[in-house]
């Protein structure tokens, strides 16, 4: 039996996570400046980094129904239509590899499990009777956003409310949210934080709708995780490593809507050609290209937004230190 050491795929994917987390921490410290000089009156000394609207799925999706009802792209926050775009596409043609390779709050979930795993000596797994259910959530709240925007809110209705002072301010709110935090959104954070150290990807798992989202429409991936069954030595390294707990050494290919295309069961598997990521039975692709295709494509769009200016939020600094004052006045409309 030919065994081969794919460690290398794990490394790559470690680099490009955090530093990928590394560059969405500077830029949330950048807008914590930002609008920090903003209440004070002030011009600020620096520019408002645009990448903080990912954190915005909600509006961004909104925004997407409007652009392709109305032919109008978000001018306020523009980056967090390109972001969400980005995960959509990436779900349809490359699994939902926005989670498994560039979201930050997946980076900082596996970055807590594996502490966990490191103290505690072991992760934990619920019985299946819980773990179903609690699954259920994520995708209760993704339907639930799915109705609200595409069922009942109108193209007209979103417009209008694209072009409130609420959700101009919606970032700057976001930011206050963490740091005017309550008591119960801290004890929420702790939960789950606890939740996150004993149980692998806990948010992810069974809370988040946007991958829920994303799952559902990798199902249209001609990408997935295929066995060799004549190569695999049925050794469970595949499964005992696979961050969604996915029975890999036991299917053929892997559809599961959990599968992050993350390729740490490939990374994981000591058979050589047992294990790949490809388009048919037949067709295998190297692992390398299925990464470089995932980066290639997000900061591609991300590239052509600020070629466009559809990147950069046309909402002038003067009209934002108008609206802060009065923030915690202004409500969802």
């Amino acid at each position: 039996m030919e065994r081969t050491n794919r460690a290398y795929l794990r490394r790559i994917r470690y680099a490009l996570q955090w530093l990928i987390f590394a560059m969405v921490l500077y830029s949330g410290y950048r807008f914590f400046v930002f609008v920090r000089e903003l209440e004070q009156g002030l011009i600020p000394s620096v520019s408002r980094p645009p990448s903080i609207e990912g954190f915005m799925p909600i509006g961004a999706f909104m925004a997407l129904k409007l652009w392709i009802a109305k032919n109008v792209f978000d001018p306020v926050h523009p980056a967090g239509l390109v972001i969400f775009i980005g995960a959509l596409l990436l779900a349809l043609l490359l699994k939902k590899s926005f989670c498994g390779w560039i979201c930050p709050v997946g980076t900082l979930s596996e970055g807590v499990w594996k502490i966990g795993k490191r103290t505690l000596g072991r992760n934990f797994t619920l019985p299946v009777y819980i773990d179903y259910p609690l699954r259920s959530i994520k995708y209760l709240l993704m339907a639930f956003f799915v109705y609200v925007i595409l069922v009942r809110m109108s193209p007209t209705a979103i417009e209008a409310f694209l072009n409130t002072p609420y959700w101009k301010v919606a970032d700057i709110k976001l930011l206050r949210f963490f740091t005017n935090m309550s008591s119960t959104t801290m004890v929420t954070l702790i939960v789950l934080f606890v939740l996150s150290l004993l149980y692998k990807n806990f948010w992810c798992r069974y809370l988040c709708p946007y991958g829920a989202l994303l799952g559902l429409l990798s199902y249209l991936s001609p990408f997935k995780i295929r066995r060799n069954e004549t190569k695999c030595i049925s050794c469970g390294a595949c499964s005992r490593n696979c961050p969604s707990l996915l029975p890999v050494d036991k299917r053929r290919v892997i559809h599961s809507p959990e599968c992050n295309g993350c390729l740490t069961c490939v990374s994981n598997c000591p058979a050589k050609g047992a294990l790949d990521m490809g388009v048919t039975g037949r067709y295998r692709i190297r692992p390398e290209f299925f990464i470089v295709s995932v980066m290639v494509l997000f900061f591609s769009l991300i590239l052509i937004a600020r070629m466009t200016g559809n990147w950069h939020s046309g909402v002038s600094y003067d009209e934002l230190r108008s609206l802060v004052p009065y923030i915690d006045r202004l409500s969802h409309p």
